[in-house]
């Protein structure tokens, strides 16, 4: 089988298709407004390529859908060996309400993965302070999801914070396609010292692939977050959030990430982020100062029935290290959606 094309990947499926929700039919309020559905699995991988699953926002799965957030992971576990899922990555808002509950519910859906795919995973807003409220950076994270097991594994890298060790901001490392990648995971709204300490993780690692994850860097305008220029209009920036107020504005925002530390490095690959809503979708491709285009998306389904009804984000990375083919799909719809925000292909280098 030949690598599919660009076009060939975009049309594929859409054949099967149920009829999108176009124009004055559609509800102001209906959240599939722009969807359009193929039924059954997603499109067959090439051959040499490897496949890259992300989860965004379980939030409502913890707090009241375990079932969709099990149906997510067991999905993964069962299609890692015909899809060559090389890595799973977690993009925030592990909870709702940062409570004890919640953070049972996520470690039992994610703990099917232990041993057998390689997870990645960064705190959001609502997996900090009290009720989720992200007053400070308090979080249940590193009791749940502990640094200590996950230092057993080979894929584990290291952490920003050491005494005790947290698992705030984290990398770690995967290999696939004869690459070797490392995994940055950084904090909601990163403070200025642990951009200082990733400043070092990608300097020391020159020779892999970085794929950094982190809640809020794009908007869905399909720009980055940027409080110095548009402030107010986007909403939802760390900015804007208690945790800055109470640290004399120590975050950081997209932008910020991106002057800071992603323009620095010429080994970033590509960021992925959840937190936004609306639509939640966004993309951009912007070139470093060194010439490197780096993909960029927003991808996230709380807003979607049910905490979310099961979507996942796949990520083929095909065998000319370049494309990778995007596809959303839900393990409990048995669906993908084919609209042009859900399935669409990125180029990397």
């Amino acid at each position: 089988m030949s690598i599919m094309t660009r076009r060939e990947w975009l049309h594929c499926s859409v054949a099967a298709a149920t009829v999108p929700l176009w124009g004055a039919a559609r509800a102001a309020d209906d959240p599939y407004a722009d969807a359009v559905f193929a039924d059954g699995p997603p499109p067959p991988t090439t051959p040499g390529a490897f496949t890259v699953a992300v989860l965004p926002d379980t939030q409502h799965y913890s707090e009241k859908y375990p079932a969709n957030f099990t149906a997510q992971t067991q999905w993964i576990l069962d299609e890692q060996k015909k899809r060559n899922i090389a890595a799973v990555l977690h993009l925030g808002d592990i909870t709702n309400k940062n409570s004890t509950p919640e953070w049972v519910n996520a470690r039992t859906s994610m703990s099917l993965l232990d041993g057998k795919v390689p997870y990645f995973f960064c705190p959001g807003n609502h997996d900090y302070g009290k009720g989720g409220g992200c007053a400070d950076r308090t979080t249940g994270l590193s009791e749940y999801f502990p640094a200590a097991k996950y230092r057993k594994h080979a894929t584990f890298g290291g952490t920003y914070d050491r005494e005790p060790e947290r698992m705030d901001n984290s990398y770690g490392f995967f290999s696939a396609g004869g690459r070797e990648f490392l995994v940055l995971a950084l904090e909601f709204g990163p403070r200025n010292d642990v951009v200082r300490w990733a400043n070092g993780v990608l300097a020391k690692h020159r020779d892999h692939a970085v794929i950094l994850i982190t809640h809020a860097f794009v908007y869905n305008d399909s720009r980055r977050y940027d409080w110095a220029k548009y402030n107010t209009k986007q909403t939802w920036n760390p900015h804007n959030y208690p945790v800055a107020k109470s640290t004399m504005g120590d975050v950081n925002d997209g932008q910020e990430l991106w002057d800071k530390l992603i323009a620095k490095h010429e080994n970033v690959v590509m960021t992925l982020n959840g937190h936004v809503l609306g639509s939640g979708l966004g993309r951009l491709t912007e070139r470093t100062p060194g010439g490197h285009e780096v993909p960029q998306m927003l991808v996230n389904f709380q807003m979607k029935p049910n905490g979310g009804d099961g979507w996942l984000r796949l990520l083929e990375f095909l065998p000319d290290r370049k494309t990778v083919n995007v596809v959303d799909f839900s393990p409990t719809r048995k669906q993908c959606n084919v609209s042009g925000g859900n399935k669409f292909s990125v180029t990397m280098g």
